[in-house]
C-alpha cells in the first residue's frame, strides 16, 4: 500500500530550510492578497471620467470639470490625473503633459508597490529550496558512505526527502509568477488607458484655449 504523507511530515521531511521556505510562502500570499486588496479598492476606471471631463471642456467649463474630478473620491485613481492635467492647462501642451506624467507616475508607483518583493520571492524560493537539496543530498550521500550496506531502498529515501525543498521552493516560485503577472496585467492595463485620456484631453483643452483667445482679441 502507498504512504501517504500530511503536509506537516513533508514540511519535517525538508529539514531545517523549509522554515525559510514558510516564511517564503507566507510572505507571497500576503503581498498578493493585499496588492489584489488594494488594486480593486482603487477603481482604475477611466473612460466614464474622461467623457464626462471632455464634456464639461467641450462646454467651456474647465472649473467645472476641476470641480468635479476634486469630489471623486480618493479611490478614484485616474481623478488626481486629469484633475492635475486640467489645472496645468494654461500653461500650454508641454507643461500639461509633465503635470499629468508626474501624478502618473506617483500613482502608478503606488500601485506597483511590493511587485517587486513579489519577483525577489519568485527568485530566492527556488534558490532556497534547491540549497536545501543539495543540503539534503549531502546528508543522504553521507549516510551512503557510513551503510555497511548500501541498497536502491537507502539511495533513493535520501534523494527524494532531499528533494522536497525544491519541489516547495519552485511551488512558491510560481505562486508568485502568477500573481505577479496578473497584478502587473491590470496596472499595465490601467495605464494604457490613462494615457488614452490625456492624449484625448489635451487636444480638447488645447482648442478650447485657442478659442478663449481668439473671442479675447
Amino acid at each position: 500500500m502507498e504512504e501517504q504523507w500530511s503536509l506537516i511530515e513533508l514540511f519535517n521531511l525538508g529539514g531545517v530550510f523549509m522554515w525559510p521556505l514558510l516564511a517564503f510562502s507566507i510572505a507571497t500570499m500576503a503581498l498578493i492578497i493585499e496588492r489584489i486588496g488594494y488594486l480593486f479598492y482603487h477603481s482604475v476606471k477611466v473612460a466614464a471620467l474622461t467623457k464626462t471631463v471632455k464634456d464639461y471642456i467641450n462646454n467651456n467649463n474647465i472649473q467645472g470639470a476641476c470641480d468635479y474630478l476634486e469630489s471623486q473620491p480618493r479611490r478614484q485613481t485616474a481623478a488626481s490625473i486629469l484633475l492635475v492635467l486640467l489645472q496645468n492647462s494654461k500653461y500650454g501642451e508641454n507643461r500639461m503633459e509633465k503635470a499629468a506624467e508626474g501624478e502618473a507616475y506617483e500613482r502608478l508607483r503606488r500601485m506597483e508597490n511590493g511587485f517587486n518583493y513579489l519577483t525577489a520571492l519568485s527568485s530566492l524560493a527556488p534558490l532556497t529550496g534547491f540549497l536545501g537539496t543539495v543540503s539534503g543530498m549531502i546528508g543522504a550521500f553521507k549516510s551512503i558512505a557510513a551503510a555497511t550496506d548500501v541498497n536502491a531502498q537507502l539511495v533513493a529515501n535520501g534523494i527524494y526527502e532531499a528533494l522536497i525543498t525544491t519541489v516547495f521552493g519552485l511551488i512558491i516560485a510560481i505562486v508568485a509568477l502568477v500573481g505577479y503577472n496578473l497584478l502587473l496585467q491590470r496596472v499595465d492595463t490601467f495605464a494604457a488607458e490613462i494615457t488614452k485620456s490625456v492624449n484625448e484631453l489635451i487636444p480638447a483643452l488645447i482648442d478650447r484655449n485657442t478659442n478663449v483667445k481668439s473671442e479675447s482679441t
